[in-house]
Parts: C-alpha cells; sequence; structure tokens
C-alpha cells in the first residue's frame, strides 16, 4: 500500500492529515512572495509541516483508504500501523524515508522525526495552474546611458543635464491643443451629421404618415355643381370631423357635398400634419356632438369621429 499516495491526496482538501501512532501533516496558507535576489514571483500555497506529538486517529486517513480500496475500516487501520512499524524501523537504522511528493524523513540526534517538505507540489487548490516565475531586474542607468547616447544624435533633449532649452515643451503643448480642437471639430461635425441624419429620417416618416392619413381619405372624382347657401354662423368646440384633404381643393368639394346632404359641412382649418379638416358640424355641448356623431355613424360615415378643439 502507497500510504503517502493517499495522504497526499488528502492534503489537498483538509489541513491536518494525522497518520495513527506516527504524526500528523500539517498545511497552512502562505501568502504570495517575491524572493528579492532572484526575483522569483512565487503563488500562493499550503506550507508543509509535520507534528509528531499528534498521533491520536481521527478516523480521517483510514475511512479513505477502506472507501479507495473497498475495504472494512478495521482491515484498513490494521495495513496503516503495519506501514507505520516499518518505517519507524528504517529510521531508527538512519535511513532517509521519502514521501513522494510530501517530503523527507529522518532521525535527528536528538531521535526525533525532522521533515523536509518538498516544493514541488502545491496543495492550495485556489493556486491550480499557478507556477513561479523569474522577472529580469530593472537597470534604469543602463537605460538611461542609452538615452543620453541617443541624445547626441537627436535633435530634442531629453536628460535633466540637458533641459536648459525648455522651447520644446511649448510645441508640444500647442500640438496638444490643435489636437484637442481637431478632435472637437471632429465630433462638432459627427453630431452634426447625425443631427441632420435624423431630421431627413423624420421627414421621411412624417411623408409616410401623411401619405397613410390621405389614402384614408375622400377622394372626390366627380364633384357635384357648386350651389350657394346661406348658412348661419357655427361655434362650439366639438366637431365632428368628416374627413382631412392634402389638397386644398378637394376639401371644398367635400364641403359643397356634404351641404348638398344637409349638414352644416365647413373648413376648420390645416391640422399638425398639413391635411385641410373638413367637418360635419360644430357644437357648444359635447351632449350635441355625441348625439349627432351617433346618427352620421349610423346613417353615413362609419369612420366619423369628434374633435375637441378650440378655433381661433
Amino acid at each position: 500500500m502507497q500510504l503517502e499516495t493517499y495522504i497526499s491526496d488528502l492534503l489537498y482538501r483538509y489541513d491536518c492529515v494525522t497518520v495513527p501512532e506516527f504524526g500528523a501533516f500539517l498545511t497552512h496558507r502562505v501568502s504570495a512572495t517575491i524572493h528579492e535576489t532572484t526575483h522569483t514571483f512565487y503563488p500562493p500555497k499550503k506550507a508543509l509541516s509535520f507534528n509528531e506529538q499528534l498521533q491520536q486517529n481521527d478516523g480521517l486517513l483510514a475511512n479513505y483508504i477502506a472507501e479507495v480500496e473497498k475495504i472494512p475500516y478495521a482491515t484498513a487501520l490494521n495495513r496503516i500501523s503495519k506501514q507505520i512499524k516499518s518505517i519507524k524501523s528504517y529510521l531508527v537504522e538512519g535511513e532517509t524515508i521519502q514521501l513522494k511528493n510530501i517530503g523527507e524523513l529522518v532521525l535527528n540526534t536528538d531521535g526525533k522525526i525532522q521533515f523536509d517538505p518538498s516544493s514541488h507540489v502545491n496543495y492550495l487548490t485556489d493556486s491550480f495552474g499557478l507556477s513561479h516565475f523569474t522577472s529580469s531586474d530593472i537597470t534604469r542607468e543602463v537605460l538611461k546611458e542609452t538615452v543620453e547616447t541617443v541624445e547626441e544624435t537627436a535633435p530634442i533633449t531629453l536628460t535633466p543635464e540637458k533641459r536648459a532649452n525648455r522651447n520644446w515643451f511649448k510645441y508640444a503643448a500647442a500640438a496638444v491643443v490643435l489636437l484637442g480642437l481637431g478632435g472637437f471639430g471632429a465630433a462638432t461635425y459627427y453630431n452634426n451629421s447625425i443631427e441632420n441624419h435624423n431630421q431627413l429620417a423624420q421627414e421621411q416618416a412624417n411623408d409616410k404618415l401623411d401619405a397613410k392619413v390621405q389614402e384614408a381619405t375622400f377622394v372626390i372624382s366627380n364633384p357635384l355643381p357648386a350651389a350657394t347657401l346661406s348658412l348661419e354662423k357655427q361655434s362650439g368646440n366639438y366637431h365632428i370631423i368628416a374627413g382631412a384633404f392634402r389638397v386644398e381643393a378637394n376639401s371644398e368639394k367635400k364641403v359643397k357635398q356634404l351641404r348638398s346632404q344637409g349638414f352644416k359641412a365647413r373648413k376648420i382649418g390645416a391640422n399638425r400634419y398639413g391635411l385641410h379638416e373638413v367637418v360635419y358640424a360644430s357644437f357648444e355641448s359635447r351632449g350635441e356632438a355625441q348625439q349627432e356623431l351617433s346618427k352620421i355613424r349610423r346613417e353615413h360615415n362609419r369612420d366619423a369621429w369628434l374633435l375637441i378643439k378650440r378655433l381661433k
């Protein structure tokens, strides 16, 4: 039985794995570190240690072995005991016990177990996939010397020792201002283009809407001859609409047609779409208007509707 394999599996999930009659392997979280000399970056990890005093069986290791190998708990515990006795005998003889992915065990001069953890495995699952890497040191003085070498042939001075002439700051500032103005002008032109586009789209939409409205109006192909009638002046804010016409001549023909049928028809002007509205009649009260509207819808025009509007 490879005892170190089971211990290693449990160290990923637990901070303490006790081996009965031997000791406990402990882990504690260590933050990411940087080696000052080698400039190596190390990710967070679980640092391993060993405590020989913790030998009381907590059942964790034996239960795990029993589950994996499909054997009784007592059998797993007995196998652990046999392997620990073998390990102790090798330690007493002065040999070093190597536990794969865990570390090395050896007895010191006082007869105590000394543990040297392995650095090949990181048991912190949060750092899975992360490995250490080395970054080269930044040599600022070398870079400065390189810049000074370039300055000997370049017209623009860069080092603090050679910045007596600061006129290039003025040119740089002027360039920034020009770039800002150019960006502002481009943004203004873009916004104006969008506004013109939206206005054109709105006009096209209005044209389509007007066309739809015009399709629903009356078209008088054979108007009746004009008749001269004496009508009393109408007033009121309740108007029964007969139709709306883009061509004003058609609205006049509609008025004459309705008057010939006995209605007090008239034009009340153009609406917000530029269509000339014709009414059957206007009324002072809503009740009278509703009553007449019902009659007109029933006998003449089902599409007639009531408009509430104060005429100038």
